[in-house]
């Protein structure tokens, strides 16, 4: 672990203030975020990378609804036709697109192809399954547009962190379910995969490194609409019966994450199911790596590259 994290972590761990999430609102924390990160961002994160273009729009959901998305185009682009569909973490209660802006112009960056980053309804405003929904229409909507945009609709990947993570698996499970078109890769940065909150590490690694058990369970409260859900595959994809024919995913996981042992349990349940997975473990990070650039620079810098070498082929 590198000592700038030690510091943040040591920080956070004595000196900022307890929150106690039962009298902390969805609205409030979000709010709490949004001045954390202008307040650290800086000084955890890379400086932003300069895009061609940078556009806001909208496409609209299944209900009428318009969803927002940013579009993001590097200096040099690569292999014609290829983009990403990305899905911002945060728990499906908090984050937004600028959370995850400066990753989104690194994955546009390193990758040379163009990112589409989705600002999906949030929870408890939108319980289970809007968000996946939305994840879901966004993924349709580029699909019927891509050819407009000079894109390959049958090369799209769908990519996200966290709570992202899981939209992305999500979504490919569902266009299985529906016999449509594919995502063409899936890459799934630390994922929750399993709302169950079963496995070893949310215990042994629930508390003292960043994202903990008492966070979690609160993400899931506010963001299932029965106790059912949680079993419902596509809140927990681990779950799943058959992920077989699923696109090809390269799944990372941090060793001091509480979310650890199941997006392992992920990357192998897929791998025994025939799908094509590349798998890493990253040493001495805390989860949000992506987004800790300056904190985190090999591993994150490393990531990134094998992402790139993924999305080559």
């Amino acid at each position: 672990m590198t000592l700038p994290l030690r510091i943040l972590l040591f920080y956070v761990n004595h000196f900022k203030p307890k929150l106690d999430l039962s009298r902390v609102s969805p609205a409030k924390m979000r709010v709490m975020n949004r001045k954390e990160l202008q307040k650290i961002g800086p000084l955890i994160d890379g400086a932003p990378c300069a895009m061609k273009v940078v556009v806001e729009a909208e496409f609209t959901a299944r209900d009428g609804t318009s969803i927002g998305y940013r579009y993001y185009e590097p200096l040099e682009m690569g292999e014609e036709g290829k983009s990403i569909l990305f899905f911002h973490g945060g728990g499906f209660v908090t984050r937004d697109l600028d959370s995850h802006d400066k990753a989104c112009r690194r994955l546009a960056q390193e990758n040379r192809m163009p990112v589409f980053s989705v600002a999906y309804r949030l929870a408890p405003e939108y319980k289970f399954p809007v968000p996946v929904h939305d994840c879901y229409d966004a993924f349709e909507w580029l699909v019927d547009t891509a050819a407009d945009r000079g894109l390959d609709p049958e090369r799209i990947t769908v990519m996200g962190d966290s709570a992202g993570g899981n939209l992305a698996t999500v979504v490919c499970l569902i266009s299985q379910q529906e016999a449509k078109i594919m995502p063409w890769r899936q890459v799934l940065i630390y994922p929750t995969v399993d709302a169950r909150l079963s496995f070893p590490s949310i215990d042994s690694l629930g508390k003292g490194y960043f994202l903990t058990r008492e966070l979690m369970e609160w993400f899931v409260a506010h963001y299932q609409d029965s106790k059912e859900d949680i079993l419902n595959p596509l809140m927990s994809p681990l779950l799943a019966e058959d992920v077989s024919g699923l696109p090809p995913a390269y799944v990372c996981t941090a060793d001091l994450d509480p979310l650890r042992d199941e997006g392992m349990a992920y990357a192998e349940k897929l791998a025994a199911a025939g799908v094509e997975v590349e798998f890493q473990n990253f040493h001495g990070v805390v989860h949000g790596f992506l987004n800790f650039r300056r904190l985190c620079k090999r591993q994150n810098s490393a990531m990134h590259a094998a992402i790139a070498a993924f999305l080559v082929h």
